[in-house]
């Protein structure tokens, strides 16, 4: 099999997916916790399905995400190429665009592959690490 090339590194990160809508939020300083358990996309280099759970969790400022909307954006993944690394961190990129919150971590929780899980945290805003 090939190596891995930029190409597959970059695959699906700025592929064009449905719009995150929002609403009106009447009640700041609260959290969000949205699990979607049926995560799918598929390896860039490979080709085979990627499968696990994705949870949004946020503090909405303005606005709140619609839900339909963003499960149409959540389905669209599943025929897009991208490693789930990439899709973790595309979808706080494009939810943190959409709702400006107060704060955000998106998890992915994959299932096993070659005996091994792999857990994705990416968080808004960044943390300072700390040595």
């Amino acid at each position: 099999m090939p190596d891995y090339t930029a190409e597959h590194s970059r695959a699906g990160i700025d592929a064009k997916l449905p719009t995150l809508e929002t609403w009106p939020n009447h009640f700041p300083g609260y959290e969000i916790k949205i699990r979607f358990p049926e995560y799918t996309s598929v390896c860039p280099k490979t080709e085979l399905p990627d499968y696990g759970a994705i949870t949004i969790r946020y503090e909405p400022k303005r606005v709140c995400l619609e839900l339909k909307a963003l499960k149409m954006y959540l389905l669209a993944y599943r025929n897009l190429g991208i490693f789930y690394e990439n899709a973790v961190n595309r979808m706080l990129r494009d939810i943190v665009a959409a709702t400006k919150p107060a704060w955000c971590r998106v998890t992915g929780e994959f299932t096993p592959r070659g005996g091994l899980t792999t857990t994705i945290e990416a968080i808004f805003p960044k943390a300072r690490r700390t040595r």
